[in-house]
């Protein structure tokens, strides 16, 4: 592989990357200076250290993704780790073990699950779920489709851009049908948002819903009684209307899929697949980690 510029986003992983102005949101919305990161490191290491329930990393890498997430509060970020250690037990049979070459094929072939190549005018991340017509839960179970959601999240909180700007999600809708709706299942909508409110040391910024047709009613009925307050505030219904959307994401960064600037989306899985392959040992190393005792 061709030596990439270390800040390039397109099928791209930025490890070890970090804007100028990165590091200033960093101070201005997570409060994250030398001081306070090395005092939130040293003690958020100790409380890991007495709780023997639990099994992660130590490294400064590694638990900067949860203070991060938690501005840099030591007890946050424990409690965090202990939610994400409770999801992956109740969970275990789609995450424990779960291995990049596990979801290879469906990630390759499909194209449920897609990231823009280019970040948002706010530097953040976007994430693209083709929840309609482009998915077909017959080729990908909404279990697989999960553990698809779940080791590009892993890869995801290598890139600091990422752990300190946040990430966007655009659900697509177009061409919903009974089938999708059925695959939507109470026991799926559940585990997913509370896997992206309780267990995902991201900072989800905002969900737009787009394109949804009259049908898309059904599947709200199932995610409505898992939503809480803070996603509620972030959720955002489009419909077919575009300028909405463009309200939060500027058509410059978006492709002609929803009326922006850049040219329709040609690539998917295929294309980001060997960012992915690259991480494999970080993202085989959480197949372990979580609670002490499976």
């Amino acid at each position: 592989m061709a030596n990439v510029d270390i800040s390039e986003e397109a099928f791209h992983l930025r490890i070890g990357y970090m804007k100028p102005d990165t590091m200033e949101i960093a101070r201005a919305e997570l409060r994250e200076t030398d001081e306070l990161r090395a005092e939130s490191l040293q003690k958020l290491r100790e409380l890991l250290k007495a709780t023997p329930e639990l099994n992660y990393k130590d490294d400064d890498a590694f638990l900067l993704i949860f203070l991060r997430v938690c501005h840099f509060y030591p007890e946050s970020a424990l409690e965090k780790l202990k939610n994400v250690a409770s999801f992956r037990k109740e969970n275990k049979a789609l995450v424990h073990g779960l291995q990049v070459k596990d979801v290879q094929e469906r990630f390759v072939k499909g194209s449920v699950i897609n990231v823009l190549k280019n970040c948002d005018q706010k530097g953040r991340r976007v994430l693209i779920v083709n929840c309609g017509k482009l998915w077909d839960p017959n080729l990908i179970p909404s279990d697989e489709m999960f553990r698809m959601l779940y080791v590009v999240h892993i890869a995801a909180q290598l890139e600091e851009e990422t752990q300190v700007r946040g990430v966007v999600c655009i659900m697509d809708f177009d061409g919903l049908a009974m089938k999708q709706v059925k695959a939507l299942s109470p026991s799926f909508s559940k585990r997913l948002l509370t896997f992206i409110q309780e267990a995902m040391p991201l900072r989800m910024k905002e969900v737009h819903i787009v394109k949804q047709p009259f049908i898309f009613n059904m599947v709200w009925t199932l995610f409505k009684p898992f939503i809480k307050e803070k996603l509620n505030k972030r959720m955002h219904f489009h419909g077919s209307d575009m300028k909405s959307l463009h309200k939060f994401l500027d058509p410059s960064v978006l492709p002609a899929n929803y009326k922006g600037t850049k040219p329709a989306i040609d690539y998917g899985g295929l294309d980001w697949f060997p960012a992915l392959e690259q991480q494999t040992d970080y993202v085989n190393t959480w197949s372990e980690l979580g609670p002490a005792q499976w």
